[in-house]
């Protein structure tokens, strides 16, 4: 009898899905104030300026909570399917890289839109 715990379709998404919750809510709650290259979401157009850095820092985090909990909640897969072998691994890790990848976008557009290309 397997339980859902040994299934890492469960138990990636649902533990990485809770981390990036903490997380962002650690983001939210404490954003970092001056631009930096240890803290927040650093990328080239958020560390462009002060007011991208401010912008980016409250989005993701907010971003990161709703995808985060999107995650987790997709660790219910895990309990329905239960494929054999590797497969299960690589869905789970599939499922985190995608969440991280939509948030980089979502992010990387709300920039965009708010900012368009100024410098």
């Amino acid at each position: 009898m397997n339980l859902p715990f040994d299934n890492p379709l469960f138990l990636i998404p649902s533990t990485s899905g809770l981390i990036f919750m903490l997380a962002g809510f650690i983001m939210l709650k404490f954003p970092p104030k001056k631009i930096n290259s240890l803290y927040g979401y650093r990328t080239r157009s958020s560390m462009k300026n002060q007011e991208r850095w401010d912008f980016s820092q409250k989005y993701s985090a907010i971003a990161m909570i709703k995808l985060a909990a999107i995650l987790t909640l997709s660790s219910i897969i895990g309990l329905i399917y239960n494929p054999d072998g590797e497969l299960r691994m690589f869905l789970g890790l599939g499922l985190m890289i995608l969440m991280v990848v939509v948030l980089l976008i979502r992010v990387e557009k709300a920039i965009k839109n708010k900012f368009g290309n100024e410098k």
